[in-house]
């Protein structure tokens, strides 16, 4: 539709490894909330860094994750990015892609737990703020609340293996460094 506008965020790799953090922004972004956008590049990252960790989980299970992380959310996947990344400077060059992605991808952020690596000084000049996703979380729950309890609903009842209750879905927030929207989730825990 003419006019249309949704808060667009690139998820850094670190964002979509720990996979409560990956369920949450990817439902957010499936329910309309905010436009999640990733390349296949930050795919890799997140899944080959998982895998050096997790010796025990299947690479086909988490490269299906990724497929249906691109078929699920309409427009998710940035391409033709790279022509961009060796004009841009960041403090470690391995990280220009995210930005290079941001850029082509129109994105109003990015969201990171690195923010260090994409200093306001480097980043500034292109209009994209870098959010941790804690602070991101906040700013989409106070954008539209019952969108973001919705999904945190719905995403709990996707939860099988284990199911969790809602306080324990909010306590894996927290112990995942989201204490702000952890706080927040549990002044409503009845709704989720």
């Amino acid at each position: 539709m003419a006019g249309f506008y949704r808060y667009t965020a690139v998820l850094d790799a670190c964002v979509l490894y720990p996979a409560p953090l990956r369920d949450l922004l990817l439902s957010l972004a499936a329910a309309g909330v905010f436009r999640g956008r990733w390349t296949h590049r930050i795919q890799d990252e997140w899944i080959r860094n998982l895998l050096a960790n997790r010796p025990d989980l299947q690479p086909d299970a988490l490269r299906r994750t990724a497929a249906m992380m691109n078929d699920v959310i309409e427009d998710g996947l940035i391409e033709k990015f790279e022509y961009l990344i060796d004009s841009l400077t960041l403090p470690d060059p391995d990280d220009r892609h995210v930005l290079a992605a941001a850029i082509v991808g129109r994105a109003d952020a990015i969201v990171t737990f690195n923010r260090r690596d994409f200093p306001q000084t480097h980043v500034g000049v292109f209009g994209i703020d870098i959010l941790h996703p804690d602070d991101f979380l906040v700013a989409q729950y106070e954008r539209d609340p019952l969108r973001v309890l919705a999904s945190v609903k719905a995403n709990r009842a996707r939860l099988r293996n284990p199911p969790k209750r809602a306080a324990e879905l909010i306590l894996t927030y927290e112990t995942q460094g989201l204490p702000q929207i952890a706080k927040i989730l549990s002044n409503a825990v009845d709704l989720i």
